[in-house]
Parts: C-alpha cells; structure tokens; sequence
C-alpha cells in the first residue's frame, strides 16, 4: 500500500504537464514564434477543446472496461507528447488542430483512469481524502512544471516547453508502472464492491451501469450542469491573459504566463488537501 501511494503521488505530479498537453503555453507560442491572429489561435484550441470532450465518455468506458488501466495512461502519455512534440515541424493550420485534437482526446484518459486506479488501491472509505491528496499533488506539478518552464524559456526561448513534456511524459509513465499491478482491485475500482456493501442482497447480477444512466441519473445530470457552468464561467481566460502579456513583450510571453500558472497552483495546494479531508464531513456524498 505504501508502495502504491507513493507511485501514486509521483504520478500525479508528473501526470500535470501531461495531462493538459500544451494548455495555454500553446497559445503563447503560435503567437510569438508562428505570428498567428487571435482568432486562429482561439478556434484551434476550440477545435481540440470539443475533440476532448467527445472523448470523455468513450475514454471513461474504456477505463471502466479494462484491467490495464497503467497501460492506458502510459499509452495517453505518449499520444499526447508525440502529437505536441510535432507542433514545431507543423506550419498551417488543420495539421495543428489535429494534432492538438488528438492530444486532447488522449489527455482525457487519465482523469478517469487516476480515479479509478485511486478507488481499486483504497478503497470508497478513503477515496475523498485520497483524490484531495491526488490532486494536491497534480497541482504542486503544474506549479513545478511552470516554474521550469518560465526559468528555461527566459534562457532558451519558448520551444523549452516541448522538452519538459516530453521528460514530464517519461518520469509519468515510469511512476504510473511504478504503482504495482496486484494493488488495483479492478471491481473495487468499477464500484462493484461498494455497491454490493450497500446491499447484502447483491450479489452475481451486480452489473456496472449502462450508458442511460448518464442520462437517468438526476444527481449526476446536476453535477453535469454544474461542471458546465463553471467551465463556462472560467472560460478560456489563462490563454487569453498569455495572449495579451506576450504581446506587451514577446520574449517574456512565456514567463509571464508560468508565473501566472504558479500563482494559481500555489492557492490550489492547499485547498485540494482542504476539500479532500472535509468533503465527507460537509456532506458532499450524502446524495451518492
């Protein structure tokens, strides 16, 4: 268990550069290396944005499906570093909206996958401190990564962030085979066994959920709404910010968009550590 915690932790924290592949770095780049208007810049990441989405629910039945949950994300790993690392050699613009679309849709594995693996390890008793502890981690990696990113890119230039996904994939994908296979419980991580610890009376015919559930199920279809209208709200205002900073000095484009990443992810720390220890206690799975 320890073992598996430990694996767990480095994962999370190196799965952070990974799992949002470019992010807003991507917008800095195209518009001080490639020199692309605002708008072009703004539908390619829309392009990859609705790519992402339509993968949700097949990547989540994917994870659902399979025992080699590692795999899968070792695999997401490097689909998302090898459709970045080519951006460089890209030069017009439907070859980088597919390639960032396909890093998208690869990047949604691991949101699922993480979940699922975190469940199949500790079980639904510690799952809410555990993801608050998972995601404490993956934000401590995102405040790391920028912080490199924006160091290098003052020396070096913004291609730095090309490199450092591509050592964050290797160091996440040697974590993730790091978490030892027999450790993941692959019903427990489906729910099977928390289902039937609610009732005695379950037993062979307990069946996972079928795709209607999505849209039966009332708590579920709210939480849907409120993750869509926080997205909403939040929009794409990081991309926007590093659009309007890079413009007032091209050659800090990039550090200046790290240091906005590393103030949001040092407020992030702490309360995801927060969230993940009270989260039971406020009554957030009352209605589960």
């Amino acid at each position: 268990m320890a073992r598996a915690s430990r694996a767990l932790d480095a994962a999370n924290f190196f799965l952070a550069d990974v799992r949002d592949a470019l992010g807003p770095y991507l917008a800095v780049y195209l518009l001080t290396e490639r020199e692309w208007d605002a708008a072009s810049i703004g539908l390619v990441m829309s392009i990859a944005t609705i790519a992402g989405i339509l993968a949700q629910t097949p990547s989540g039945a994917l994870v659902d499906a399979t025992k080699a949950k590692r795999g899968v994300m070792v695999a997401a790993a490097v689909l998302v570093t090898a459709a970045s690392l080519v951006v460089p050699w890209l030069s017009s613009f439907w070859p980088v909206a597919v390639s960032q679309a396909t890093a998208h849709a690869a990047g949604v594995v691991f949101g699922p996958a993480l979940a699922a693996v975190t469940l199949g390890i500790f079980g639904h008793g510690a799952f809410t401190k555990r993801i608050g502890r998972n995601e404490s981690f993956n934000h401590a990696g995102n405040a790391f990564a920028a912080a490199t990113a924006g160091a290098l890119a003052y020396l070096w230039g913004p291609r730095v962030v090309f490199y450092l996904l591509a050592s964050m994939a290797i160091a996440s994908s040697v974590s993730l085979l790091a978490i030892p296979k027999q450790s993941i419980d692959h019903d427990l991580a489906r729910g099977l066994d928390d289902a039937k610890s609610h009732d005695a009376k379950t037993t062979e015919d307990d069946r996972p959920s079928g795709f209607t559930v999505l849209l039966t199920c009332r708590p579920l279809l709210i939480f849907a709404g409120c993750a869509i209208m926080f997205h909403f709200a939040n929009a794409a205002m990081l991309p926007l910010v590093g659009q309007k900073l890079a413009l007032q000095d091209k050659n800090l484009g990039t550090s200046l968009m790290s240091a906005c990443i590393v103030a949001a992810q040092i407020v992030m720390v702490p309360m995801a550590m927060l969230v993940g220890a009270k989260a039971d206690a406020w009554g957030a799975n009352r209605y589960s």
